[in-house]
């Protein structure tokens, strides 16, 4: 089949179609006020990196004449003015939910954002006093004249444009005040719940900062930068962790992309603003135009409003949940390691506990004697997590530990360079990966010294060894000692820190040496056996699909007779429901409490059923450019739990949204029937106590979802 752009949703709208429904959830009034908000920050969030990242990226290909084409057909030129319009239109119903929702909300339960005007004079005098004691001394007035350049405005900060009038000069300047992220966003002053936003703090006490002055006025701004890293070929030889940190300094002083002024700016300011960082700007980067400054609401930098969400009041938030420990893990008498070699042990966080799980699996095997070696790889990681106090436990003790940090995973440069020198600093061994690829996957290898001779124990995951991610993540994850995956671990960590290049795998489905291979194989044998007669069926969970030719056998195998569920969170480029094409594909996205992150993978194969999870979406990158891992479910007694997983989710009727055949999304509505939600469902039942859902008795049985299909009235209908 010859690539046709009308089979190929295009990967940046189908992006923008995610973020929309992560909106949605803002405007809807059966989730938990708080919650509502929480997710009003996540959107914001998001559009931020996806404009440092996606964005930032079209217009280089623009600048630089490239004219890179995707199935889909859109030029660079025409993904960027329909990305525009399309958040032109989320960037207005994010304003509605916040000014004509949300707040008026919040404010009934009695939180507010507080103007200054309404403070009582004894209010005025409390924040006075923070102003002076702790904002005052922190500012850096940086005026604009000729002897005054305009200053470097730092990516995604707050700052404020001032117009200040010289009395003794009659003239009228620009000033730059920054509002610093070193404190609080919004400061409390004595009433319960109610605060002041620190920039309009800062702009009621500006005659402070430009004594002898007349302020004739203050607006908010607020850039975004291409923060993206590049990394050239001619760098691979040359040390990378140096070129990691060159980058990230460097990319400080990156492109705007983006201008975010506060409504109401005077177009004279408007304009000052667009001709200064015109200025800035690399020569061989696209200018500055209107169509690149945003007009937003009087509060920008809503990425801030988490803060507001995280409050302790709880008729407003989720009911806290305790994680389950795995019922294989509850014996205090038994060691982790007869656990495992008593049975895999498969865990599904966040409803089984991380730290009752993988970090004690990582904290026992620094302590104990008998183990001779941990080696592992990061690509995300929180603080001083009891995982990095393992590593640094077991290499004082001895051990040989080797950690694989990826210092290219982004927006987490900088973090994992300090733990990578920290690592260094207590004696582990550490690498950064192979030259040209990231290092994505998620697995753990332990060398243990037992009676009958060494063991290997492994896990493997698909999710990060992030503690605070953990919990809010979906992520499935195998603790297992079977001696072919800890052989194939180990000739996976050998090629990583060493020269191996290893290509064959015992089981592992490793990227990029044959995962597309071994994924496109059991794609076309479900072909094969349905156009047989045979039993076929395929159900894939991830978070996106865009590759092009995984997405034309899926296509392939739909016309010989497959039945396909996918589940994919985010962007998905298929286009579901074509007739004579994609009849028997269905797309949902589950979005809610938790980030659905877990990917996995099932293959009826002629009643011989298949099961695979692990870190890799079904995306160019993660085939191609990525150090990736999908581990099968060896242990057959597993599969029913991952089977009612996947069984629960197609049956979701209130996260779960539809994908229609021209790439926009319906919210499923239970209507008269029970209403399933796969979150609550696990949150009520962990696998310990978790009972098959319907039609598993023998593997997974085709469904149609439990629900009836409706746009949800919430939010304009057209981008949602």
């Amino acid at each position: 089949m010859s690539l046709d752009p009308s089979l190929y949703i295009n990967r940046e709208l189908s992006w923008l179609e995610f973020n929309a429904r992560v909106l949605h959830e803002a405007f809807d009034p059966r989730n938990r006020l708080l919650e509502r908000l929480k997710f009003l920050s996540i959107f914001s969030t998001n559009l931020d990196e996806f404009y440092m990242v996606r964005v930032a990226g079209l217009r280089r290909q623009i600048a630089a004449g490239v004219q890179h084409v995707p199935p889909d057909g859109m030029t660079p030129a025409d993904q960027l003015a329909a990305i525009l319009t399309h958040v032109a239109e989320l960037v207005a119903q994010q304003q509605e939910c916040l000014y004509d929702v949300l707040l008026p909300e919040l404010e009934e339960h009695g939180i507010r954002l507080v103007h200054m005007e309404e403070l009582t004079p004894e209010e005025w005098q409390r924040v006075d006093q923070f102003f002076e004691s702790q904002v005052f001394p922190v500012l850096t007035p940086l005026a604009v004249d000729p002897g005054h350049p305009f200053p470097y405005i730092s990516n995604l900060s707050l700052s404020l444009a001032v117009q200040i009038y010289d009395p003794a000069t009659d003239t009228t300047r620009f000033a730059r005040v920054k509002v610093p992220r070193s404190l609080p966003r919004w400061i409390p002053f004595g009433r319960p719940n109610q605060f002041v936003p620190l920039e309009r703090l800062i702009g009621a006490n500006l005659g402070a900062l430009f004594p002898g002055m007349e302020i004739r006025g203050f607006n908010t701004f607020r850039v975004t930068r291409y923060s993206d890293l590049e990394l050239s070929h001619s760098d691979e030889d040359d040390d990378l962790l140096t070129i990691i940190e060159e980058q990230v300094f460097q990319r400080r002083f990156a492109e705007v992309v983006r201008v975010e002024v506060q409504r109401g700016t005077p177009p004279e300011l408007r304009e000052l603003l667009l001709a200064e960082l015109l200025e800035d700007q690399p020569p061989e980067m696209p200018a500055l135009t209107e169509a690149d400054l945003v007009e937003t609401g009087p509060l920008l930098e809503l990425g801030d409003l988490m803060w507001l969400s995280m409050m302790e009041i709880p008729e407003l938030r989720d009911p806290p949940f305790i994680p389950a420990t795995p019922p294989e893990l509850r014996d205090p008498n038994r060691s982790i390691f007869e656990a495992i070699r008593e049975k895999d042990i498969l865990v599904h966080h966040p409803y089984d506990s991380f730290s009752a799980s993988v970090e004690h699996f990582l904290t026992s095997a620094a302590i104990d004697p008998n183990v001779l070696a941990i080696k592992m790889t990061l690509y995300r990681t929180s603080g001083d997590t009891a995982i990095v106090r393992a590593l640094t436990e077991a290499a004082q003790r001895g051990k040989q530990v080797a950690v694989l940090i990826e210092l290219q995973a982004r927006f987490d440069e900088v973090n994992n360079i300090t733990w990578a020198r920290t690592l260094e600093g207590f004696g582990v061994h550490v690498a950064y990966g192979t030259p040209g690829l990231k290092t994505h996957t998620k697995t753990v290898l332990v060398v243990r010294r037992e009676p009958d001779g060494i063991r290997r124990y492994v896990h493997i995951g698909s999710g990060n060894y992030n503690s605070k991610t953990a919990r809010l993540y979906t992520d499935l994850g195998l603790l297992t000692c079977n001696p072919s995956m800890g052989a194939d671990l180990t000739d996976l960590f050998n090629s990583l820190t060493g020269f191996s290049r290893q290509v064959p795998y015992r089981n592992l489905l490793v990227a990029p040496q044959n995962m597309r291979q071994r994924f496109t194989e059991m794609v076309d044998r479900e072909a094969d056996n349905a156009s047989q007669g045979k039993p076929a069926r395929i159900i894939a969970k991830m978070n996106a699909l865009v590759d092009p030719d995984i997405i034309q056998h899926l296509y392939e195998a739909s016309q010989a007779g497959v039945d396909i569920d996918l589940i994919v969170r985010g962007i998905c480029c298929l286009r579901p429901g074509i007739e004579g094409v994609s009849d028997r594909i269905k797309v949902i996205s589950i979005v809610g409490r938790f980030l659905e992150h877990s990917r996995i993978f099932y293959f009826a194969n002629n009643g011989d059923e298949e099961l695979y999870f692990g870190s890799a979406d079904w995306m160019p990158r993660n085939f191609d450019r990525r150090v990736e891992v999908i581990t099968p479910i060896l242990d057959r007694s597993l599969h029913s739990r991952v089977c009612a997983l996947l069984e629960t989710s197609l049956s979701d009727n209130r996260l779960a949204w539809d994908l229609l055949p021209d790439g926009t999304y319906v919210q499923r509505k239970p209507g008269s029937r029970p209403v399933v939600s796969a979150h609550e469902r696990f949150l009520e039942n962990s696998w310990g106590q978790q009972q098959l859902a319907p039609g598993h008795e023998n593997g997974a049985e085709r469904r149609q979802p439990d629900s009836e299909v409706g746009r949800q009235s919430a939010v304009p209908t057209s981008s949602s």
